[in-house]
């Protein structure tokens, strides 16, 4: 068979795959968000592209930062833990992504939901935010754990402090009971996929603006830490004792110290082509 039509061939089946995967995955969708941002959509939000900023909801088993009671929100119409900086941080990094890199990153995000059949499977990138409030159900976990062992990678962040990653860890553990949590090498290829990632200093939130305090409770040293597979691939960056979501949220606010939204974005970047690379 002549190579040409062996390559028409192989173009006409990968966009038919592509059509295929399209056709199953949820549509988008808008969720209340934690602090009232009323965004219009970008004129070009339904333009179809190849990476999506995909945030991860979740359920919280207590009232938003008060582990002490049962919250009687319900998780799935918004306006909870995993609807902080949503969604100007998401698009503020998609932005950032499409001008400093080739990528063809849609203009909005993603609300990704592991109860949702197989959607998840869709989104090779996954952000969680406040994961220092989450409880994920034993039928999230096993959809978690396959996710991310087919190939999904997880990044979180802003969650801050040793009693925020005691409650990480618990559902975090359940995933993968198994597998340590480790501090991430100055040489692990994800500081250095795009930009050379030296020197990483503490991120803080917008509370830096008013209290002049980086840290927030008793998180005092910003720590990179990470899960592997057992082939040496980073499936889970954690980002603990920062603020990359605020980084990205205030990126174009003046007050906001330029050097944090730079080394915020320069980061989130990083992590993105890591997990569209490996």
């Amino acid at each position: 068979m002549p190579t040409r039509r062996i390559l028409v061939i192989i173009a006409f089946a990968c966009a038919s795959l592509v059509c295929t995967l399209s056709a199953f995955q949820m549509p988008f969708r808008e969720y209340p968000g934690w602090e009232h941002y009323d965004l219009p959509l970008p004129p070009d939000w339904q333009e179809k592209s190849e990476w999506v900023f995909a945030r991860l909801m979740y359920p919280t088993y207590s009232r938003p930062f008060d582990r002490q009671f049962k919250s009687f929100t319900d998780w799935k119409r918004g306006y909870i833990n995993w609807t902080i900086d949503y969604p100007k941080s998401d698009r503020h990094l998609s932005e950032a992504l499409r001008r400093l890199t080739h990528v063809h990153a849609r203009s909005v995000e993603q609300p990704v939901d592991l109860d949702d059949g197989d959607d998840v499977y869709n989104w090779p990138f996954l952000y969680g935010v406040e994961v220092g409030h989450w409880q994920l159900t034993d039928s999230q976990v096993a959809k978690f754990r396959d996710y991310l062992l087919r190939g999904g990678f997880f990044m979180c962040d802003d969650f801050h402090g040793t009693q925020e990653w005691s409650v990480f860890t618990e559902s975090m553990r359940k995933v993968f009971p198994d597998r340590p949590i480790v501090d991430l090498p100055e040489n692990e290829a994800i500081f250095h996929t795009v930009f050379d990632v030296g020197t990483k200093f503490q991120v803080p939130g917008l509370q830096f603006l008013y209290t002049g305090s980086i840290p927030e409770k008793d998180g005092f040293e910003a720590r990179w830490r990470g899960i592997y597979d057992d082939h040496g691939r980073l499936m889970v960056a954690i980002c603990h004792n920062v603020d990359l979501g605020d980084s990205w949220e205030h990126a174009d606010n003046p007050e906001y110290p330029e050097k944090y939204s730079s080394l915020g974005l320069r980061i989130g970047i990083n992590y993105i082509i890591y997990a569209m690379t490996h």
